[in-house]
């Protein structure tokens, strides 16, 4: 935790790398498992890599196909599970996901188009939720910015959940992003990297800088 704001570095692909993370006061590390992804990991690479990482939460980051890939997920030795989803997804399909993964371990990330509300059915779902820039052909790591009102509002109305603000943040507007959504958990990706799945160490450096100021 930075400046009472929590942290979460997505996108990593090395030991390096998840090392610099925590070596800035990351308190989460994710690590992206969807393959159209150019940060792609594997669940072998995972495995490698998962005895030399540093002893933060890992966050296993997928994109919802079925229940069997949710369950592979599952057993594969993350901490938590981020899983993006419609916000069209029928509810009684939602409700499958507790019973693989415990609400506590859950973040839900809908993909909720601009003019439309998230539907609150799969608040009880999760005890987190993570709210990315909208595109309707990716699934984060745009590196655009979401819409930080829209965070704000959701934040507030619903209270009982952690929410986590992603979506193009980086060291020159981390701050502005949390005086507009008022958030206290972030993810950042795109904006602390050299290329697509290296992060900088100096932008890492920066958004922590930029943090503490905050």
């Amino acid at each position: 935790m930075i400046n009472g704001v929590q942290l979460k570095v997505c996108g990593l692909t090395s030991v390096a790398d998840a090392q610099a993370a925590a070596g800035i006061g990351a308190d989460y590390l994710g690590f992206v498992l969807h393959p159209a992804s150019p940060r792609h990991v594997t669940y072998e690479r995972f495995a490698q890599l998962q005895p030399e990482l540093p002893a933060l939460p890992k966050v296993g980051v997928l994109v919802y196909s079925d229940v069997d890939a949710l369950k592979r997920a599952h057993d594969a030795g993350f901490d938590c599970l981020q899983l993006h989803f419609p916000n069209e997804t029928p509810f009684f399909e939602a409700a499958l996901w507790t019973d693989i993964v415990a609400p506590a371990k859950l973040w839900l990330a809908p993909r909720v188009p601009p003019g439309r509300e998230l539907d609150p059915c799969f608040v009880p779902l999760a005890d987190t939720f993570l709210l990315d820039a909208y595109d309707p052909n990716r699934h984060g790591g745009t590196g655009k910015t979401g819409d930080w009102a829209a965070f704000a509002w959701l934040q507030g109305k619903f209270k009982k959940v952690r929410w986590v603000l992603a979506g193009g943040l980086n060291p020159a507007n981390i701050r502005d992003a949390l005086a507009q959504s008022q958030a206290r958990f972030v993810d950042v990706n795109s904006g602390v990297e050299a290329s697509p799945g290296v992060k900088d160490r100096a932008k890492l450096a920066a958004l922590a800088a930029a943090l503490k100021e905050a």
